[in-house]
């Protein structure tokens, strides 16, 4: 089997079963598809995250965010927030949207937003913490509001492992409460994990969980010393190396995608090991999801297909890449991703520097520039995560 074969086709809903489609609706969906999944990344993103709000209950020791336990005054009022979607609506590509936070839920007007995105085109997605406020109830609004996937953070497969990583006892058992309720109302469920020395050794069992639950895809975070998460022990590249080779074997014979982010070696493994270049659809055109969220064959990475708005407006590359290209209570964020110099520099793969710059796969790859910027201070240099060593480097040795 090829990476992602087990993924979901257009055309079948997120638990997998089939969907009737008239033939004209078929023929409409696949060039959606085709031209999703064929984005020019210099003039649009994939997909956008914006940070609704920095309010969160939790505590949880990998925070990229540092929430807090009150809700900014300082961030985008129901207004801004209503006409950033416009603005984003503008890129004319139909990107993901994903509302995330702290905890979205913490805003009242987050189905009202949802709602109007989807309204306008977006494809959009939700990624509550497992709270009291997760109920079936809200996951039905979330439905109704046009949010299309709910993605649940699981950091280990018991509530020891788990609840040390939120900083709440009785997290583990919420968030299983809150994905009974998404999978109640019928929503395609995503689990993230973030990995670091602290439970590399324990994610293997997480698989049945994720089986079980029938997750559509397993985003996999490999651990950016930002935020909170300055403090956790991070993987060496060995271990990065390892563990990318382990999934990229689980993803072979699992019924459900599995990506990962802050680790774009795991493409150049997946080709190592497969000898293919493309995603597992029709084409190679990417990974289709019956929920529309499809994953296209593109590297999407910080700042190049991936676009990141603080709860206070700032344009940056990514929630771990947290450095500001502009506000868009200033500045269209259209003008912000296609002009600003740093975004411009991020796609551009002549401008790595290190071993990340002399690397024959940097255009596929390009390394981490979250990691690089959180530990070395420069979003160009090398990432210290990658063993591999590039054939430049090789000959001279």
């Amino acid at each position: 089997m090829s990476p992602g074969q087990a993924t979901l086709r257009s055309g079948q809903s997120p638990a997998g079963g089939s969907r009737a489609l008239s033939e004209p609706a078929q023929s409409a969906r696949a060039e959606r598809d085709r031209r999703l999944l064929a984005l020019d990344f210099d003039r649009a993103p994939f997909t956008i995250a914006w940070e609704v709000t920095r309010a969160c209950a939790y505590n949880c020791l990998h925070c990229r965010a540092d929430a807090q336990p009150r809700r900014d005054p300082r961030e985008l009022s129901t207004v801004e927030g209503m006409a950033l979607i416009d603005q984003l609506a503008g890129f004319g590509t139909q990107p993901i949207l994903v509302l995330t936070g702290g905890d979205p839920l913490m805003r009242r007007d987050l189905f009202r937003l949802a709602a109007h995105a989807d309204e306008r085109g977006l494809r959009v997605a939700l990624t509550p913490t497992a709270t009291a406020l997760v109920t079936r109830a809200r996951m039905r609004e979330a439905r109704e509001a046009g949010i299309r996937r709910v993605a649940f953070s699981v950091d280990g497969p018991t509530a020891g492992v788990h609840d040390r990583f939120r900083g709440f006892a009785g997290s583990f058992l919420r968030t299983m409460e809150g994905i009974a309720a998404a999978r109640a109302e019928g929503l395609a469920l995503q689990v993230n994990t973030t990995v670091c020395a602290l439970n590399v050794e324990v994610i293997a069992e997480l698989v049945p969980l994720l089986e079980a639950w029938e997750v559509v895809q397993w985003s996999v975070f490999f651990l950016v010393p930002t935020g909170r998460g300055a403090i956790l022990p991070m993987l060496s590249a060995a271990e990065h190396e390892r563990v990318l080779g382990w999934l990229y074997e689980l993803s072979r014979v699992v019924p459900f995608d599995i990506k990962t982010t802050a680790a774009p070696q795991y493409r150049r493994i997946a080709i190592e090991r497969s000898g293919r270049r493309h995603g597992a659809a029709p084409g190679g055109a990417g990974y289709l999801f019956g929920d529309g969220l499809h994953r296209p064959p593109k590297g999407v990475t910080d700042g190049r297909g991936f676009m990141f708005i603080s709860h206070r407006g700032e344009v940056m590359p990514s929630g771990f890449l947290q450095l500001s290209a502009g506000n868009v209570r200033e500045r269209d964020p259209v003008d912000i991703y296609r002009r600003s110099a740093l975004f411009c520099a991020l796609r551009n793969p002549d401008a790595l520097r290190g071993k990340c710059g002399r690397c024959e796969l940097r255009e596929l790859c390009g390394g981490s520039r979250a990691r690089a910027w959180a530990l070395t201070g420069d979003p160009l240099a090398s990432d210290p995560s990658c063993s591999y060593v590039p054939a430049a480097l090789r000959a001279q040795s």
